[in-house]
């Protein structure tokens, strides 16, 4: 499917910061749900990135289960899962599982991880960011043969979503492994290293257009010109615990209005 083949789509990442009851979450993913958005992703931190860093906070995979079962349409994932925090076979199990209790509707979202506080917290080896890409590499091959090792297989082919920029390393993981590209930074940088996944792509075998383009919202007065750029998938992100959707509802109009 090409980009001018896919709808343009709206996700919510509900960031889990500060949300002292998960009854918060719950309440926001059900709105988000309601008010029309494509997808609803978490992220996979151990402490906030805002504010009181050491404020509530919730994991990841659990709460995923959970969104699994209380909504009924909408994708869900995590933007993104750090790939050194689990047993990578362990991360394909666990994704195969929530990819059945929703019925069908995980994406995988994975990067390399970069919060030093979550690693040495949670006792993880940090390194750097190469052995950080290294481990990525040899994890996802591993992550794919769970997946089709599994028993009942996932209800679909799970889309994996791969996050980061790195032109020589990460773009070639997105080339070999990925569904969806989640791309960070301006027009001119994403146009820029969407061109050079291409070239990873022809390198590899992928068809480029098979990957779809997915970054943070820009607002509507700069949206057309990412889609016309090939990006399909746009994310606001918004922190509890408030979970202020004024933006993402922008965001669902304008999506609306394109037809």
């Amino acid at each position: 499917m090409t980009s001018s083949e896919r709808r343009v789509r709206i996700a919510v990442q509900l960031q889990p910061e500060h949300a002292h009851d998960y009854a918060l979450i719950r309440d926001a993913v059900l709105r988000a749900e309601d008010a029309g958005v494509d997808v609803a992703f978490n992220w996979d931190h151990f402490y906030p990135l805002n504010g009181d860093l050491d404020g509530e906070h919730f994991e990841c995979w659990t709460m995923l289960a959970a969104w699994a079962e209380q909504t009924e349409q909408i994708e869900i994932g995590a933007l993104v899962t750090g790939g050194g925090y689990r047993n990578p076979d362990l991360l394909a199990d666990m994704a195969r599982t929530v990819d059945h209790i929703s019925g069908g509707r995980l994406i995988l979202g994975i990067g390399a991880g970069w919060n030093q506080k979550d690693y040495d917290n949670f006792g993880y080896e940090f390194g750097t960011p190469g052995s950080r890409l290294k481990l990525l590499g040899e994890y996802l091959p591993r992550i794919e043969h769970r997946l089709a090792a599994g028993n009942p297989a996932p209800r679909r082919d799970i889309p994996v979503l791969i996050g980061g920029g790195g032109e020589k390393k990460t773009l070639r993981l997105v080339a070999q492994h990925a569904n969806i590209w989640h791309a960070f930074g301006d027009l001119e940088t994403v146009t820029r290293k969407s061109a050079i996944l291409a070239e990873h792509c022809a390198a590899v075998g992928t068809d480029p257009a098979s990957i779809e383009r997915s970054t943070s919202w820009p607002g509507a007065e700069a949206a057309q010109s990412f889609v016309d750029a090939g990006v399909t998938l746009f994310t606001i992100g918004t922190p509890g615990p408030d979970y202020d959707f004024s933006t993402l509802t922008d965001a669902l109009a304008w999506r609306d209005a394109q037809g």
